[in-house]
């Protein structure tokens, strides 16, 4: 009787090799990087130009914050629309929309910081990648309130105070644009764009851009304005080639 019980259990403890294996999940596999050859990459560069009347610029009130007020001599002005006198456009976000597909790109491992200097957010448009820091600094004598109003990506809020420490969180999602504000001083405003490439600028105030390293290819590019909209063009970059462009965005 004891060898027929024994039996069973000696089978059932007996595995090959095979059963023992497990699968390794499909998220542990090596992240396979997009390599760039340097040698034949092309650089995208241009111009945005605003036409029309140039838009009255709106007054900011900080009286409802003393200590923002006494923090300015001169009156200070909104610029949703940074056109100059020439008529070049300032803080455009401009990144290639399509053209792209099936290629990964590393995540810079360098924050992009935005800071909270005079009761405003500088700069009002950056741009960053999924994955790569967004650093909060306030520089200024008050409480501020840091607050991402995303779609896509997970939103939070939250205060900080004159001599804290920086902020640093993540986007995860690419999203084009995400709202800024701060829930202390209303009239606090700025634009991060979150995309998967380090294909991505943001216009001086000469209106000009560039984009770097770009790899042969078809492409569209969009420029993105926060009052005025977005526009898209498409261009093929050839080997080692140098492709211009120029976006004209109107007003009233």
């Amino acid at each position: 009787m004891k060898q027929l019980f024994l039996l069973p259990i000696l089978f059932l403890g007996s595995c090959s090799p095979e059963q023992k294996q497990k699968p390794v999940p499909e998220s542990a596999a090596e992240v396979v990087y997009t390599k760039v050859d340097s040698s034949t990459a092309g650089v995208i560069s241009g111009t945005v130009l605003f036409k029309g009347k140039t838009p009255l610029r709106t007054k900011v009130d900080m009286e409802e914050d003393p200590q923002c007020a006494k923090l300015h001599k001169q009156p200070v002005f909104q610029d949703a629309i940074a056109v100059n006198n020439t008529g070049k456009l300032g803080n455009v976000f401009v990144y290639i929309k399509h053209g792209l597909e099936g290629k990964r790109f590393q995540s810079s491992a360098v924050p992009v910081t935005m800071v909270q200097k005079d009761c405003g957010f500088e700069p009002r448009v950056l741009g960053l990648q999924i994955g790569q820091g967004y650093q909060v600094i306030n520089s200024d004598p008050v409480t501020h309130n840091i607050h991402p109003r995303p779609k896509k990506n997970r939103e939070w809020n939250q205060s900080q105070a004159a001599g804290a420490e920086p902020l640093l969180r993540r986007f995860s999602q690419p999203e084009v644009m995400i709202r800024v504000k701060c829930n202390v001083h209303s009239w606090m405003k700025a634009w991060v764009g979150v995309v998967e490439s380090p294909y991505f600028a943001v216009t001086a105030a000469d209106g000009s851009f560039e984009l770097k390293n770009v790899p042969p290819g078809k492409y569209t590019i969009e420029a993105w304005q926060e009052e005025l909209g977005t526009q898209e063009q498409e261009l093929i970059v050839e080997p080692s080639g140098k492709p211009t462009l120029l976006f004209t965005f109107k007003g009233d």
